[in-house]
């Protein structure tokens, strides 16, 4: 299942709420107080995190008098795959009109908040779904002697499917495809869970969740409730969510080896007092795995991690992400995992920070990994792609949105994040996208002889990635250009909207916008053909002609690796990100002369130096330093 949508109602600050997520990362944007927690909340709520508990208090106070119910509602990609509604029998949701209108499994929650406390009878959990109209109630909630009953009334009729009258999922079927045979009408309709007949199918429906795991900035520095076990059990977790069908049989079979002795023990009582055993049955509970097992961390020095600074333990928190980064690419875990973190740059140097956000997108490139982040760092604007910015803003009624027009989003996160504070030289470099953006840091960082030139971080250059299509919108409608900040624009040169682009910065010489594009097609043709051999484990000796000059690399790979993607372009994207990331940090001076991209590469730092200290002297693309 993937998270793609979540409805708020009457929650804390949300009369009427309703935000989009996309499958890989989202960075929600907004101002202090604006709610951008609550969202991280709501969904914890949702998915039963032990961190967060409803309460009356969280009823919004903008909701109608006559209305005191809160409805937190998230909706699902389901994709293809079967879901177990009965007991035994794994369905489709499409073949059990369970989907909503727009295709999506919808489950809503709800809790009534008139009393003064919210107690377990006062939540009611939904399917809402697009619903045949001519089922009152609807057929998935009615017990199998109905359904046998209207089996057999239609049974007579050659066309009915057979089916086996004791499985109600084959009875169902067969009903629908009599009944629904011609022009069948439906409408939105609530179908109340535990009214579904069928044996706890809200614990087993909940079981095929995503794992939702949620990090907050600020928690009490306890040993009980410290920052330094959010990894920890996370990290608990995510192992056993591996290992669910395992432990559900183990949890079947105690339970029934213990409901079986309770059994026993009842027949036993009935010998001595019948009046007291006709009112026991065995009842059998237990705990989550996750309780049973802690993990730590701790220091030689004796000194528990828990209560070292702040920043230490977000450190902890850092270097827990970066390793399930370099993992996610290999791992062939199907389980669901949605992350939630709330300001991961918080108490965090700069580099700290690019390495966390870094490690993040890595993350999220796993096709069962899904992040939900809140941040106030300009740095998160590197590495997402406008469609993966949630930026929330108050109406005149005082109420949230979230902005969806690109353009307008993309202005609005400049205004709310600031980018003119960041960068301290008062020049920024934009690139096509993020790894645009790993490509230039780290042949900066690693190749000394570059880094000589101009240290990017030292100078407080930020390179930020514009994504694709808007490259373009943003030089045209050149959004500094009543500052003094200097903009320099590299991009690769197989678009030849950039390259135009280009020339007209050039052609301007207005002494604010430079610009370059590559000699080579693109960045990942400057990387050394034997590295990427290694790297993917490949032979590509019959691919080596035009390789540092028109082969599109990325796209090659997705044929050649056996790496695993949800789709080719998502494969792409994977393969991109280990070029210009791991690949680049180890690339030197030698590599690039002996594939003869050195002086290029040199010159571009030469012109980042000297425009960003004045010294650039620009005549139509020409430099002379």
């Amino acid at each position: 299942m993937i998270l793609k949508k979540l409805k708020l109602k009457n929650f804390r600050g949300y009369k009427d709420f309703e935000v989009s997520f996309n499958d890989s990362i989202n960075v929600i944007i907004g101002r202090n107080d604006i709610g951008k927690s609550t969202i991280l909340d709501a969904l914890a709520i949702f998915f039963q995190s032990d961190k967060i508990k409803i309460d009356t208090e969280d009823l919004c106070v903008y909701h109608d008098k006559d209305d005191s119910v809160i409805e937190i509602t998230c909706c699902f990609d389901v994709g293809g795959g079967d879901i177990l509604i009965d007991s035994v029998c794994h369905t489709k949701c499409s073949d059990e009109y369970l989907l909503n209108e727009d295709g999506l499994l919808e489950i809503r929650k709800t809790w009534d908040c008139s009393g003064s406390s919210i107690g377990k009878s006062a939540q009611k959990d939904y399917i809402v779904a697009y619903y045949p109209t001519c089922y009152n109630p609807p057929l998935v909630t009615q017990k199998i002697a109905k359904l046998q009953q209207r089996y057999r009334a239609l049974s007579a009729d050659p066309n009915c499917p057979k089916a086996d009258a004791t499985v109600a999922h084959e009875l169902r079927q067969a009903i629908y495809k009599m009944d629904l045979a011609e022009s069948p009408g439906f409408r939105t309709t609530q179908i109340e869970i535990k009214s579904i007949d069928s044996k706890n199918i809200q614990d087993t429906l909940y079981r095929q969740f995503p794992t939702y795991l949620i990090f907050e900035s600020d928690r009490s520095n306890t040993d009980k409730d410290s920052e330094i076990q959010d990894p920890m059990k996370a990290i608990t977790k995510a192992v056993l969510a591996t290992m669910e069908d395992k432990i559900e049989a183990i949890r079947q079979e105690v339970t029934e080896k213990v409901q079986a002795i309770g059994y026993q023990t009842i027949e036993k009582l009935k010998d001595m007092d019948k009046s007291i055993a006709k009112d026991l049955s065995p009842f059998v509970t237990m705990k989550p795995a996750e309780s049973l097992f802690s993990f730590e961390l701790r220091s030689d020095n004796g000194i528990p991690l828990n209560k070292r600074g702040s920043g230490v333990r977000r450190l902890i928190l850092l270097s827990y992400f970066r390793a399930e980064a370099e993992k996610a690419v290999d791992e062939k875990s199907d389980v669901q995992l949605i992350y939630a973190i709330e300001e991961p740059e918080t108490g965090q140097h700069p580099d700290f920070q690019r390495m966390i956000f870094d490690s993040l997108n890595t993350l999220a490139q796993k096709p069962t990994h899904q992040l939900i982040v809140t941040s106030h760092t300009p740095e998160v604007a590197k590495f997402v792609t406008p469609e993966q910015l949630i930026l929330l803003r108050k109406d005149e009624d005082d109420q949230v949105h979230v902005i969806t027009d690109t353009a307008e989003k993309v202005k609005g996160v400049v205004q709310e994040l600031g980018i003119l504070p960041y960068a301290a030289t008062k020049t920024v470099i934009y690139v096509e996208g993020p790894n645009d953006v790993n490509f230039l840091m780290n042949l900066n960082e690693n190749i000394p002889e570059l880094k000589a030139i101009v240290d990017l971080n030292a100078e407080g250059i930020p390179v930020i990635p514009l994504h694709g299509g808007n490259v373009t919108k943003w030089c045209e409608r050149d959004y500094f250009q009543n500052s003094s900040l200097t903009q320099i624009y590299i991009t690769d040169s197989d678009v030849s909207d950039y390259v135009a682009m280009i020339d007209g910065i050039n052609r301007d010489n207005d002494g604010r916008r430079f610009g370059w594009y590559t000699w080579r097609l693109e960045m990942e043709n400057y990387i050394p053909i034997d590295l990427v051999e290694a790297q993917f484990k490949l032979d590509l000796s019959q691919y080596a002609d035009g390789w540092y000059d028109d082969r599109d690399i990325p796209k090659l790979l997705v044929g050649l690796w056996k790496g695993k993607g949800k789709d080719a372009k998502d494969k792409e994207n994977t393969i991109k990100m280990i070029l210009n990331g791991s690949l680049t940090k180890k690339m030197t001076k030698a590599d690039l002369e002996r594939i003869g991209a050195w002086e290029e590469i040199e010159s571009w730092f030469r012109k980042i130096r000297d425009i960003a200290n004045g010294t650039y002297r620009q005549t139509h693309g020409t430099v002379d330093t």
